[in-house]
């Protein structure tokens, strides 16, 4: 299938570098999400890249009115202004299905009719992830209905180098499992939505947090199903409260304050470890993201995974 089916209306220089920061509209911009914002826009701008947005409102249960908005208005608050028409991934269904129909037609993917339950039940472990058995894959028992589809993985090792965590290499067979790409609620799920997309923008470098680390490979393996280009990947640390919980609406994050853009910007600086100058700690936004856009140095944060904020 040729790839400009997946593609938004535009062309684009490939070997321009493109970056890009994807929130979920789940409630406002917590201090979690800046860091990767920040992360991500220093790093495009220090190759004179572009920078996109993109909102992964996909997951509609999850999603809270008014904020996407709300995010967006942050992000120019804090001066981190983006290239482009920001994309919206519920307006992005028809290039979902069409790969989703690819790989149908391909056979590398099949229906489960698998409850939440019975995966818990039979599931395989690793680590603390949970490992679908493959229950379903040579057909549903009779009598039961398909509920979601899952891209059927083999045991070849996916393998990458991240640009600060270093070699990464996973078997998806044991330590992922065959995953879904279509859920039991009808919705297509994160990792095929976020291929199609970034193919779709002509991202060449993807950095986000470290949380996302280990999806990074089902990932890789739905872009070589597709035909996609892979892009670079690099992974920032994540922040944490005092009980090493991941910042986010499920711990109590809270919000950043649009009128305080300079002060945390230093904050998410320090960090990020760039170290910058204490004369820039009452600066105005603007000039902090200009001192950290020419002396970013993604090396001062090489291997680690996590910071606490707290």
């Amino acid at each position: 299938m040729p790839k400009s089916r997946f593609l938004l209306n535009e062309l684009y220089n490939r070997n321009q570098y493109r970056g890009r920061f994807a929130p979920s509209p789940t409630g406002p911009l917590h201090f979690g999400s800046l860091v990767a914002a920040v992360g991500s826009y220093l790093d495009a701008r220090h190759h004179q890249g572009k920078w996109l947005v993109r909102i992964e409102d996909l997951d509609t249960p999850r999603t809270v009115k008014g904020a996407a908005d709300d995010i967006l208005r942050t992000l120019e608050a804090y001066g981190l202004h983006w290239d482009e028409d920001v994309v919206f991934q519920s307006r992005r269904t028809a290039a979902y299905e069409e790969a989703f129909l690819q790989l149908k037609k391909t056979g590398e993917i099949y229906a489960c009719a698998c409850s939440r339950k019975e995966i818990a039940d039979s599931a395989l472990h690793y680590g603390n992830e949970l490992i679908y058995p493959g229950t379903c894959r040579n057909g549903i028992e009779p009598g039961k209905l398909a509920r979601s589809w899952r891209v059927r993985v083999n045991e070849t090792p996916i393998g990458f180098i991240d640009r600060t965590q270093g070699e990464i290499t996973q078997n998806l067979a044991t330590g992922a499992g065959d995953f879904v790409v279509l859920r039991a609620d009808g919705l297509f799920a994160y990792q095929l939505a976020v291929v199609v997309d970034d193919d779709a923008q002509r991202v060449t470098d993807v950095v986000r947090g470290a949380d996302l680390l280990y999806s990074t490979p089902r990932q890789i393996y739905l872009q070589r199903l597709l035909g996609m280009d892979t892009p670079a990947y690099m992974h920032l640390p994540i922040a944490v409260n005092a009980q090493g919980e991941k910042l986010s609406k499920q711990t109590l994050a809270k919000p950043v304050e649009k009128d305080k853009a300079g002060a945390t910007l230093f904050e998410v600086l320090m960090l990020l470890r760039q170290e910058p100058p204490a004369a820039l700690r009452a600066a105005p936004a603007r000039e902090i993201l200009a001192w950290a856009i020419d002396n970013w140095q993604p090396d001062a944060f090489s291997k680690c995974c996590q910071f606490s904020v707290e």
